[in-house]
This record gives structure tokens, C-alpha cells and sequence, in this order.
């Protein structure tokens, strides 16, 4: 009986929608954990996740039977959900339209990981904009520009 095999590797940038600065460090890991019984709920595997107050960054570990749009709309959704069911924010929360996903082979990962982990002085030094526009650069991704995120223009 024959099987599939597969190595792929996903990391996902979504924003606050109006890149809007709702995501507190008081219930981020809050989020984060829920996040990661979403996706281990569709039985993938969420191998890294962290970012700043607009946005994330998520590295997962897919099967090749995931569709990803399906699984980043459920992310969203329910996490939207959860934010407003906890009451975490007094504001009105919501994920913005659209994500980034950019793939990476296995010799990549440890950097990757590292790379998100680190995103809170990460983002000392880099904009949300300049780090984003950077990814479309160096994976080479056509696009435009009236369909990005909202930007907020950064002192």
C-alpha cells in the first residue's frame, strides 16, 4: 500500500485588521494557545507562533490534504471569537482581510523559528511595513499595492 510524504512548511502573516495595536503582552499567549489547538484541531502542526500588537506570524507544519485558505479563515474567525468572548480588549477586534504565506524547505526552519520568536525586537528596529514589503521582495510575489494591509505610517 502505497502512502504520501511530505515536508511542507508555511509561515503565515496576518495583521490586526486597520493594523490596529489590539494584541496586549497580557493575553497574547492566551491567544497564541488557542491558535494552536485550532490548527492541531485540523491536524496540522503549529511548529512556531509570536509577533507584536497588529500582527503575528505562525509557522506551520502542513499536511498536503490542508487547504490553507480554509485553515487561516478558521484561525481567524474563531479566534476573532475568542478575543471578543474573553472580553480582551475593549475595542472592536478583528483580523484584516487577507494574510501573507511564504513557504520554507526543512534546512530553513531553525532560522525561521528564531526569526519569529524574536519578533518583539525584531520590530524595535523594523517597521511592520518594511518587514512585510521585505518578505514580497525576497519571495518574489506580484502584487498590488491597493490590495496589501492597511498601513499606518511609522514614526
Amino acid at each position: 500500500m502505497s502512502s504520501t510524504y511530505s515536508q511542507i512548511y508555511i509561515q503565515v502573516v496576518m495583521a490586526v485588521k486597520g493594523r490596529n495595536s489590539l494584541i496586549s503582552q497580557t493575553w497574547e499567549e492566551e491567544l497564541y494557545k488557542y491558535i494552536t489547538g485550532i490548527i492541531s484541531s485540523k491536524n496540522q502542526k503549529l511548529i512556531a507562533i509570536n509577533g507584536v500588537a497588529d500582527h503575528i506570524h505562525i509557522l506551520i507544519g502542513m499536511k498536503p490534504s490542508c487547504c490553507l485558505s480554509d485553515l487561516i479563515r478558521e484561525v481567524k474567525k474563531s479566534s476573532n471569537a475568542f478575543v471578543k468572548e474573553k472580553r480582551f480588549t475593549k475595542f472592536k477586534f478583528d483580523w484584516q482581510d487577507g494574510y501573507g504565506a511564504f513557504s520554507y524547505s526543512q534546512s530553513a526552519l531553525d532560522n525561521v523559528i528564531a526569526y519569529i520568536q524574536n519578533q518583539k525586537e525584531h520590530h524595535k528596529k523594523k517597521t511592520f511595513k518594511q518587514e512585510y514589503m521585505g518578505f514580497l521582495k525576497k519571495f518574489q510575489i506580484q502584487y498590488d499595492e491597493k490590495y496589501l494591509f492597511e498601513w499606518i505610517d511609522d514614526l
